[in-house]
């Protein structure tokens, strides 16, 4: 069982690169589902069939679906929600505290992601690809499986007399339910849905972008907050790239991306915006594995330009086979202080400059830099100091309050 989850930039490439990817992995064999949680769906669009809110065959090994997010939390969740409110209002907590209680923060994502899972879980599909909101929905949908135990771990904290106060006026309102012994289950599903969310033999994050400035700062805090998640990135998909560009043989340590320029002035400067970021989109992103694939001239609607996409895109590769294994950064606690940890094994130690502002860390060594987006948790704090071995950049940034 594979699931691999596509993300990015509204507007990216995303739906495509998920249908393409799904094609691929069906053709070969595997009962495949695809699935978008976005939702502005657009995968019935680009498959050029009509889809379902459930698993609808589209061809051989192939289902899709666009999940109702909507109908999935009311369904689950609504008549829950009313009835909470109300009868902690009656328990005499105040209205803001008890709407607070009641409304746990995003379960539209929490029943996308839960409905993904059961289908995983069933061993019904050998392979499930999910087309994913764009980037700021995708982040909040992965950091999800936390947020939501600890709001339902503070439900519960409330204490066992008023639990069963809660859970008697439950049951006199909705007595064909039990709806409190329905909330450890949902945990129970939520914990586990996170252990498969980060293991990287059954799950794989990719994250799509184009070669635009925009979209590669938006993709590279996509990789960073993903890190931070524990959630594992096996590659970066670089889409509409213009004809006659392609990126560098060396991964781009400096200078400009290779191009055969055109005789027409806009399109060469165009080519050579996209060569000078796809050398940035190779320093930036190392180590993990880069798959591209070019600008086409006419819309990747229905199967053979599907096909055509997951060719370029992949070639001779099984689309499901696990790309990357390890961690492009990762933060670990000493004491009070950060340490950001980046492998950069192919970099000669030299001086180390570190230039902050804002939520950007720029890293000179050598001829060699790079620009990280920080996580919230370090841009409030300044970097000290940073030390290079065994091939691994270690940087600190000390407790602010020193």
């Amino acid at each position: 069982m594979r699931i691999l989850l596509y993300l990015g930039k509204g507007g990216v490439g995303k739906t495509t690169t998920a249908a393409a990817t799904a094609l691929r992995c069906a053709q070969m064999g595997y009962r495949t589902l695809v699935v978008s949680t976005d939702i502005a769906h657009s995968l019935a669009d680009s498959l050029d069939r009509p889809l379902k809110s459930e698993p609808t065959a589209v061809t051989s090994n192939l289902f899709a679906q666009e999940i109702n997010v909507l109908d999935e939390v009311r369904k689950n969740w609504g008549a829950m929600q009313g009835y909470m409110g109300k009868i902690l209002r009656k328990q005499g907590m105040n209205k803001t505290v008890a709407e607070e209680m009641a409304i746990i923060p995003g379960m539209e994502e929490i029943f996308s992601l839960l409905h993904i899972y059961r289908n995983a879980a069933t061993r019904e599909f050998d392979r499930v690809i999910v087309d994913a909101a764009p980037t700021g929905e995708s982040m909040r949908l992965l950091a999800m499986p936390e947020s939501f135990q600890w709001y339902v771990e503070r439900f519960f904290g409330w204490g066992e007399t008023a639990m069963r106060l809660t859970g008697g006026l439950l049951r006199r309102l909705m007595p064909e339910q039990d709806a409190l012994a329905g909330l450890p289950k949902l945990v129970d599903d939520v914990k586990a849905l996170q252990e498969v969310l980060s293991d990287p033999k059954t799950t794989s994050y990719r994250v799509v972008i184009n070669p635009e400035k925009m979209v590669i700062k938006e993709g590279a805090r996509a990789v960073t907050y993903l890190s931070l998640f524990g959630c594992p990135v096996d590659a970066v998909m670089v889409n509409r790239i213009l004809p006659g560009v392609r990126a560098q043989a060396d991964g781009g340590a400096g200078g400009t991306g290779l191009f055969a320029p055109s005789s027409d002035p806009y399109l060469r400067q165009l080519q050579e915006h996209q060569a000078r970021y796809l050398v940035e989109i190779e320093r930036d992103f190392y180590p993990l594995p880069i798959l591209y694939s070019s600008w086409r001239s006419e819309e990747v609607v229905g199967f053979a330009p599907l096909r055509s996409l997951a060719d370029e895109l992949y070639g001779q590769r099984d689309p499901g086979e696990v790309m990357f294994v390890g961690q492009a950064q990762e933060i670990e606690e000493q004491g009070d202080d950060f340490i950001l940890k980046l492998p950069l094994p192919h970099i000669e130690l030299d001086k180390i400059r570190l230039t902050k502002r804002g939520d950007e860390l720029f890293i000179s060594i050598g001829n060699f830099k790079r620009e990280y987006l920080l996580p919230s948790v370090l841009a409030q704090r300044d970097a000290s100091n940073a030390v290079f071995t065994g091939g691994i950049l270690r940087i600190r940034f000390p407790c602010s309050s020193r």
